[in-house]
């Protein structure tokens, strides 16, 4: 069977970015297994989203159309309102009591759309992690989102260790030191968080940060990674001139941070949301170097994709019983396979919702 993990449901997921959900078009997601229409009211933009399937005869409500605040199917008129209420059906005054579809709770911030899957009565907004570099002042921010054809707890695994680097990125990010570099892992099991951190002194600059940042030579590099489950991945990157060190005072006029952010969202069995963003606070007005890291960064996603595609294939034509080999370098994956095993348990009996 291919590897396969259970949903945490009662958590917040990323369903979109900010400027993906607007009025002009509606917008359809599926997270959890679950498809989701997603809009802003007229008023005030406040996000809605909504099962995107009509109670009638399960038209996609993302492939309607708005009539003030309302979404009217296209196939045959229903109309609900933000909450779910169908409010108008053709043919007839009385409206089925039952002609209603779910309202999930819905929190912008820091440039991206949250969705809460599982129990409403626990949707706690301040449970949300933040990536405040993403819209904060100062900071220059390239984005997009790619599906993968794997389970999502592959993705987890993938970022948790970065050795991958030196052999699936190399002449990208990717450099003979990640991998040699030991790592230090500190798990926060009641918070759900793990930190993984490879510091190297003395590293080759690869191409990303050398045409990026114009450095000549070595470097030091701190690769600091913080992932929050089981949804938001903040890798905290600083590279320097080899012999550059922040001041005492703890800032680095000299050195370059870059913080990697990436949405772990999974859209059903062996199907996961993989959003990316790469924020920098140096060169922010540099269009050119913007372009060149929104390209770099795809074509780096993109072997992702490839290598995650490929290993969800190969998982399901392994024979039963087979055994993984697991090693220092995943001690934060499989600190996350604990976490995400826990979050699933806690969550699996969720509230009955309507559909």
């Amino acid at each position: 069977m291919p590897h396969t993990t259970d949903f945490a449901r009662n958590q917040w997921y990323v369903a979109a970015y900010s400027h993906e959900v607007g009025r002009a078009e509606l917008l359809g997601r599926t997270v959890l297994a679950e498809p989701l229409v997603l809009y802003r009211t007229e008023e005030d933009g406040t996000p809605v989203a909504l099962h995107d399937r009509c109670v009638h005869r399960r038209f996609p409500l993302s492939e309607s159309r708005l009539d003030g605040d309302r979404i009217v199917c296209g196939y045959h008129g229903f109309t609900y309102d933000t909450s779910g209420t169908c409010v108008y059906v053709p043919g007839q005054k009385r409206i089925p009591r039952t002609a209603r579809v779910a309202s999930y709770p819905v929190v912008e911030q820091d440039s991206l759309v949250w969705v809460w899957i599982g129990d409403p009565a626990l949707a706690d907004p301040r449970t949300i992690p933040r990536a405040r570099h993403l819209d904060a002042p100062g900071w220059t921010t390239v984005r997009g989102m790619e599906p993968i054809d794997a389970d999502y707890g592959l993705l987890v695994d993938n970022l948790l260790d970065l050795s991958h680097e030196t052999y699936l990125h190399g002449g990208y990010i990717g450099t003979p030191e990640v991998a040699e570099t030991p790592i230090t892992t500190e798990v926060d099991e009641g918070a759900g968080i793990v930190r993984v951190g490879r510091h190297m002194d003395d590293a080759e600059c690869p191409p990303f940060y050398a045409r990026s940042t114009g450095i000549q030579g070595r470097i030091t590099r701190w690769q600091d990674i913080e992932y929050h489950a089981p949804c938001l991945y903040l890798l905290h990157s600083r590279i320097a001139p080899v012999g550059v060190l922040p001041e005492a005072d703890g800032t680095d006029p000299n050195g370059f941070h870059t913080e990697i952010t990436y949405a772990i969202t999974p859209s059903s069995d062996g199907k996961v949301y993989d959003f990316w963003m790469v924020s920098r606070d140096w060169a922010t007005d540099d269009d050119e170097v913007t372009e060149f890291l929104r390209g770099n960064n795809h074509t780096v996603v993109m072997q992702d994709v490839d290598a995650l595609n490929l290993l969800q294939r190969t998982l399901g034509s392994e024979r039963t019983g087979y055994q993984e080999l697991s090693i220092n370098i995943d001690t934060g994956g499989l600190a996350a396979r604990r976490i995400l095993a826990r979050l699933v348990e806690e969550g699996a009996k969720p509230q009955e919702v309507l559909r």
